[in-house]
Parts: C-alpha cells; sequence; structure tokens
C-alpha cells in the first residue's frame, strides 16, 4: 500500500482519503465491526467525523476468512438478545444498507450424537423459546427431511439422535457486507483509510488522546478498538492487558458444485460444520487450533479430522476435491463471550473476544459499540459483557453453544 489516495472514480464504492490530523472518533480496524460500528456511529448518532484505520486492506482480516454463518441460538439470556438483536438487524440490513449481499436464511442445524448432546440441545431450545429466539427440536427422522444428503443411519460411528434447528439463520456473503457496510459509512462522512498501522496510543496522563501510525501522528477525542485477534496486541500498547488469547481458525472449499446441501449443518461431537455457498463451494471448518498463533493458516491434522468428519456425515462428498484453505486469527475470551465496553484507559473503548462468533454479530456489535464510544455508557445489550467481569466473576460461559466454533 502506499498512502497515496485513489483518484475519484464512479466505479469506487469508497473513498480512499489521507488521514487528517484529529477526528472526533477513530476505529483501528476495517473488518465488519470496525465497518459496522462507523456506521451506526454516523448513522444512530450523527457522529460523522469518524476514521477508521486499516493496517492491510480493508476487510481483509476475518472478515475474508470466516464461513459466514449467521445464528441467534445461544443459550444465555445475554448472549441470545444480542445474537437475536444481530439476527433481526440482519433481516432489514439489505434493503437499509442498499445492497444485496445474499442473505439467506436457509436454516442452521446442529446435530446431537450422544445423550448429552440430547439433553443439552434441548435445554438450548428451550431456553431459546424463553427468549423469542425460533428453536426447534427435530428427531431423526425430522433431520432427514431438513438435510436429506445427511447420513442418519444408525450404523454411524456417531449416529445422529436429533438435533436442534433454527429457521430463521442462516449466510450471507462476507465481502459483500463490508462493502455494503463501507459504502454507505462514507457516503455519511467516515474516512476509510487503509495501510494505516497503528503503532502506539498518545497519552495525557490516564486518558488517550491520539494514534500513532506508520502515516503519522492521528489525534482522536475517543479511540475504539475493533482488531479481532490483534485486539491483546493493540490493548498493551496502550496499557492494557486483556484476557484475550488468540488462535488459529482453518477452514476450506471445494471446487463448483450443483446446489445440493439444503441448510447448515454443525456437529459438536464430531468438530465439523458444512454448508454450501451461492456459487456451488462447500465451505466447512472446525474448531479452533489448540496453539496460540498469529499465522493466518492452520495445521493439517485438523483438515484432515474435518473431512474424514464430513464425509461420514455427508457421502455424497467423498468425491468432492478441496480447492483452498485458508486461517483467521480469533481472539478468545475464558468464558467464550466478547468483551464490549469501556477500559481502564479514559476514551479508550474495546469490542474483542468474539472468538468463531463475530460475524454473525457483525451488525449488533457495531449498534452497541457505537452507542458505548458515543455515550460513555454501555448499551443494554453489551453492558454484561464489560471487562469488569472478570473481576466480578459475572461470566457468561457459553462454550457449549458455541464449542464447534460457529
Amino acid at each position: 500500500m502506499t498512502g497515496e489516495p485513489l483518484p475519484e472514480h464512479p466505479d469506487f464504492l469508497w473513498r480512499n482519503p489521507e488521514p487528517r490530523s484529529s477526528y472526533d472518533v477513530v476505529i483501528v480496524g476495517a473488518g465488519g465491526h470496525g465497518l459496522a460500528t462507523a456506521y451506526y456511529l454516523a448513522e444512530n448518532h450523527g457522529i460523522t467525523n469518524v476514521a477508521v484505520l486499516e493496517k492491510g486492506w480493508l476487510a481483509g482480516g476475518n472478515m475474508a476468512r470466516n464461513t459466514t454463518i449467521i445464528r441467534s441460538n445461544y443459550l444465555w439470556d445475554e448472549s441470545a438478545a444480542i445474537y437475536e438483536h444481530a439476527l433481526k438487524l440482519w433481516e432489514g440490513l439489505p434493503e437499509e444498507l442498499d445492497y444485496d449481499f445474499l442473505f439467506s436464511q436457509r436454516g442452521v442445524l446442529n446435530l446431537a450424537h450422544t445423550l448429552q448432546d440430547v439433553r443439552e440441545g434441548v435445554r438450548r431450545v428451550n431456553a431459546n423459546r424463553l427468549n423469542g429466539v425460533d428453536a426447534e427440536w427435530l428427531e431423526p427422522d425430522e433431520v432427514a427431511e431438513v438435510c436429506p444428503i445427511l447420513n442418519v443411519s444408525p450404523r454411524t460411528r456417531y449416529p445422529v439422535l436429533g438435533g436442534t434447528f433454527q429457521p430463521r439463520a442462516g449466510i450471507a456473503k462476507h465481502d459483500h457486507v463490508a462493502w455494503a457496510l463501507a459504502r454507505r459509512a462514507d457516503e455519511l462522512g467516515v474516512d476509510l483509510i487503509q495501510g494505516c498501522e497503528v503503532t502506539g496510543f498518545l497519552k495525557d496522563g490516564d486518558r488517550v488522546v491520539g494514534v500513532e501510525t506508520n502515516r503519522g501522528r492521528i489525534l482522536a477525542g475517543r479511540i475504539g478498538l475493533a482488531a479481532a485477534g490483534h485486539s491483546s496486541v493493540l490493548a498493551e500498547r496502550a496499557g492494557v492487558r486483556l484476557p484475550v488469547q488468540s488462535h488459529p481458525l482453518q477452514a476450506l472449499v471445494s471446487e463448483l458444485h450443483e446446489p445440493v446441501h439444503p441448510t447448515v449443518v454443525m456437529s459438536n461431537h464430531v468438530h465439523v460444520y458444512v454448508s454450501q455457498a451461492h456459487k456451488g463451494e462447500l465451505v466447512m471448518g472446525a474448531g479452533v487450533d489448540s496453539y496460540n498463533g498469529y499465522g493466518q493458516r492452520g495445521s493439517f491434522h485438523v483438515i484432515e479430522q474435518q473431512m474424514a468428519a464430513a464425509v461420514e456425515l455427508f457421502p455424497v462428498f467423498a468425491r468432492a476435491h478441496v480447492l483452498r484453505t485458508w486461517g483467521g486469527i480469533v481472539d478468545v475470551t475464558p468464558d467464550a463471550s466478547p468483551i464490549i465496553g469501556t477500559t481502564p484507559v479514559e476514551n479508550l473503548y474495546v469490542n474483542c473476544g468474539w472468538g468463531t462468533g463475530g460475524f454473525k454479530a457483525t451488525p449488533a456489535a457495531g449498534w452497541t459499540f457505537a452507542h458505548t464510544i458515543a455515550t460513555g455508557e454501555p448499551h443494554p445489550l453489551n453492558a454484561p459483557f464489560a471487562l469488569e467481569r472478570f473481576r466480578t466473576g459475572a461470566l457468561i460461559d457459553e462454550h457449549g453453544a458455541a464449542a464447534v466454533a460457529h
């Protein structure tokens, strides 16, 4: 990246401006959450003197490296509330942003292979219904009706004993989502600055007043971190230690096939999830790699294991070929729930710890983070996800609902 502004052109979705010397708000990270935060700062709060700084290219991090699953069937009240808010925003976002990003509500099916899986699935369905989230428990024959290509034979290594199903869940085209948010934020006056890496923070006592970048100093009234896997690295430069570990998370796609897979299928027990993208490729993933790291690649043995699981569940895929694999860097907290709110450093706000659930939360994360930055106080939806919960012990343990990574 040269840092030079692109010439004005009617085909560009957003400007590529030079950074100004100061802004009311600086957002670090031009992924889905950073872009959504900037959009809602402008749209909901009228704050348009905003810069979104991205060290690489817009949406080139986890936003371009996920498997696009959207659902809200989380166990605890706090999680269900924020993810259901996200899903309701997703349902109106294509019209609001005037951009068809291929949001497809084809449903998400979570399989149960053990009696414990069944108990946990039924519990989650009941919890979802109490929170107004659409959820159903399906017996094996009903699972086969929803996804006919799934092997529900009792003679498999891990027989399907049933599953939870959320009909309103689905997928969307991740890069189109980013472009839609970027275009609208730019139209509202937000500066989207690529090739601008934050290398440090300017402080006046216990408050931040700006950032050091590879393109010079930028002063800011308030700063929001939305850098996913690198959030802990950035926060430490400002003097804040976050309870976050970063892990590689990998996924893969096949070559193109005719439409055969009607929904999204996830299995916590055998650790694989499979959907079919709009163009026809099979999109598959597994859980996070066990080691910590910042590499955007994964381990071969994880791919090997998820392929074995996928072929057992879907014998029809046995002759499919892997076209490419990729990895993202996910930030995981001790309770598998995000951190959205203030930090001990005045005027510094953080949105991180989404682990593998960041994409589905994009609009709600932006909505609540924008509210917190604009008002200095958390929105009711993100108040439970404050950093201080790790001091008070008021944790929101979502390891079960997020166990397979999505």
